[in-house]
């Protein structure tokens, strides 16, 4: 064992490209870092290490490289590795709860409101789906912010283009009121933004929505759907708990500034 930590001690950081660390002793190397930029411009480290020693040395080296803030993200059931962040000066932000659905046994759906009509995935149309989307993300920034949403709910770029493909809508008679982006892989899916205009919530219209993608996730053969839900959003949390929805664990996010 103490020879594992005189390599560590030993080891060289190298910033070996950018966004890349390594750290390497007696010329192995026994650990890497990473920062990647969000498309919201929050940077996220990530340090996979085989000891403690050298997680510590090439957080000291990030950290003193890389512009403030820096955020990552952690197990919230693994408390050493929280521990080694906070060591370094990062402070818990906020936790995030994983959520698991399954796309059957759901309770009785109401329907949505006259005059609101479910589109599957990759029915919508590029222009109100952009339209729609900015307008609700402009609501998320003006009241808790964006930086608040699930890490892994990406805020799309001003301009960028959208897949229709990855949104179902609930449409209006002259806009989309609300949508939900739903990533669907082999035999599971991710739920993203769930989310409804400001001035059309408490109709119904996100229970409806969400409850006509699983519907379809279970067509396709898929059983279960997972989605994260800040710990602050008890609103988000009803809606899935009402679906079927159980905690299958959390993470938490820490920041330095």
């Amino acid at each position: 064992m103490e020879s594992v930590h005189s390599d560590a001690r030993r080891a060289v950081i190298t910033r070996v490209a950018e966004g890349h660390w390594r750290a390497v002793a007696d010329d192995r190397e026994i650990g890497r870092g990473e920062a990647s930029r969000r498309p919201d411009g929050r940077i996220f480290l990530s340090i996979d290490a085989w000891h403690g020693v050298a997680f510590d040395r090439l957080v000291e080296a990030m950290l003193a490289e890389l512009p403030r803030p820096l955020h990552t993200m952690v197990d919230g059931t693994d408390h050493d590795s929280t521990a080694r962040w906070e060591r370094a000066g990062m402070a818990v932000r906020r936790r995030e709860w994983l959520y698991q659905l399954p796309t059957t046994s759901r309770p009785e759906v109401v329907p949505p409101p006259a005059g609101v009509t479910l589109l599957p995935a990759g029915a919508a149309d590029e222009g109100p789906l952009r339209e729609a989307y900015a307008a609700i993300r402009a609501e998320i920034e003006a009241g808790v912010g964006w930086a608040a949403m699930p890490v892994q709910v990406p805020a799309q770029p001003a301009g960028a283009p959208m897949d229709p493909s990855r949104y179902a809508v609930a449409a209006g008679p002259d806009r989309y009121e609300g949508l939900v982006r739903v990533v669907a892989r082999r035999r599971h899916a991710r739920i993203g933004l769930v989310a409804v205009r400001a001035d059309r919530r408490r109709r119904g219209i996100g229970r409806a929505l969400l409850a006509d993608v699983l519907a379809a996730l279970h067509r396709g053969g898929i059983d279960t759907a997972s989605a994260d839900i800040d710990e602050s959003n008890v609103a988000a949390m009803a809606l899935f708990e009402g679906l079927g929805g159980r905690r299958a664990g959390s993470g938490l996010e820490l920041v330095i500034r």
